[in-house]
């Protein structure tokens, strides 16, 4: 014969069990199970607590059991359950997941939830449960490359160096072009933020000319050396190499990391370098513009003034590009290249053979 455990009550919870069992405002169940502890604390037989509350002995035993062991919150929740064996689901969920990644709609490039659960014939809330359980998202994609540089370890080696451990008595510094930014002026003026609403502006715009923007991150402090030009030929690059020449200490060596682009290896170029011995010219491989540290600061550029900016003239464009490296100046912050030689290499192995998996199939 089974024995039921002892109850003993705390001061406390007898307070809590007594407001439950008068029932104002608690749910029924949560008003027996009250009940129960408390004829079960006054050393009751679980068969006169069950005539007592009108409940069967089994459950008089089972919610003693429980609040001996877990005490008030053992009573106020039922324990969980496991549910119903999802068993259509089951048998369907490798079926969607295989006609998610091998097969593709007859009238489009990707799935939907509704186009792949009328193709299949079931809900589209079933598509959506098994997308969510497998984390399948057909409907975002990224942009990707592989260099095909012959040469890539060793630019991305010296690169990467210069990040990590750049040269004592000398200035690194990530330049590039930022070329045909447009100055866009909107069709009407937009309604200004307001709580629950993000503020607006028209889809439309009426272009008013481009202009390049120069730019040289110092790696050090995350200073920046910029200007505008109307064009981006190597006659251009050569007065902003000028620029640079100027605006930077002549007793240190320079060291620039720069992209493959034809400006900047024109042999005219080539030819002012070589004059100019403190310049140095790191090329990044082709393809990795990713590698470039002035592309992030053309992201925070673009992001934050010219997007969403609205422009009459080229000449207000580059007022407000050049207020904002103004600004950029006063508190500069730079960027930190924390990933290796090695790590980026093996990554890169990894994508090239899936890649190659996936054209050979």
């Amino acid at each position: 014969m089974r024995i039921a455990p002892k109850v003993n009550v705390s001061a406390e919870d007898r307070k809590t069990l007594h407001r439950w069992a008068r029932g104002r405002s608690t749910p029924v169940r949560l008003m027996q199970r009250a009940q129960i502890v408390l004829l079960a604390a006054e050393g009751r037989e679980n068969q006169d607590i069950a005539r007592a509350v009108d409940v069967s002995r089994q459950l008089v035993g089972r919610w003693r059991t429980r609040y001996a062991a877990h005490g008030l919150a053992g009573i106020e929740k039922d324990a969980p359950r496991s549910g119903r064996k999802p068993v259509r689901r089951d048998a369907i969920a490798r079926r969607i997941i295989e006609t998610t990644l091998h097969e593709k709609p007859t009238n489009g490039t990707h799935w939907s939830t509704r186009t792949l659960a009328r193709a299949l014939g079931i809900s589209d809330s079933m598509v959506r449960r098994v997308w969510l359980a497998n984390n399948l998202k057909p409907h975002l994609s990224r942009t990707f490359k592989l260099s095909n540089d012959p040469h890539f370890v060793e630019k991305l080696t010296d690169v990467v160096g210069l990040y990590l451990n750049p040269p004592e008595h000398a200035l690194v510094l990530c330049c590039d072009e930022k070329s045909q930014i447009q100055a866009l002026d909107r069709t009407q003026r937009g309604l200004p933020i307001k709580k629950g609403r993000c503020g607006t502006m028209t889809h439309d715009y009426k272009r008013n000319g481009t202009t390049t923007l120069f730019a040289a991150l110092e790696l050090a402090e995350g200073k920046l050396i910029g200007t505008c030009m109307q064009r981006h030929r190597h006659q251009e690059w050569l007065k902003f190499l000028r620029l640079i020449d100027a605006e930077t200490p002549a007793e240190l060596d320079l060291h620039l990391i720069v992209d493959n682009y034809h400006t900047h290896k024109h042999p005219t170029v080539q030819r002012w370098l070589a004059r100019h011995r403190r310049f140095h010219v790191h090329f990044i491989p082709t393809s990795s513009s990713w590698l470039n540290l002035i592309e992030r600061w053309f992201r925070e550029i673009t992001q934050k003034r010219i997007r969403r900016g609205t422009f009459a003239s080229v000449r207000q464009l580059i007022e407000a590009i050049m207020d904002y490296i103004e600004h950029h100046n006063q508190d500069p912050q730079t960027f930190i290249w924390t990933a290796k030689s090695e790590d980026i290499l093996a990554k890169i192995a990894r994508a090239r053979a899936v890649l190659n998996n996936v054209q050979s199939e």
